[in-house]
């Protein structure tokens, strides 16, 4: 359930910053890179900030 929702939650981040990018200002784009990287460093670590908060929010796997 949690590593749905993270994909989700980064996949959404990813395509609004993208649009935001496109239609506002491409700074937006730096954001995109941002959750990339972090989708890099959490494979290679095993830690997610993401999963850190969801589960603070009180939702388990």
């Amino acid at each position: 359930m949690i590593n749905r929702l993270i994909r989700a939650i980064a996949g959404t981040f990813i395509i609004v910053s993208v649009l935001l990018g496109m239609y506002v200002n491409e700074n937006w784009l730096l954001f995109a890179i941002f959750v990339g990287a972090n989708l890099l460093q959490s494979s290679l670590t095993k830690w997610c900030l993401m999963e850190d908060i969801l589960r603070k929010f009180g939702i388990k796997d």
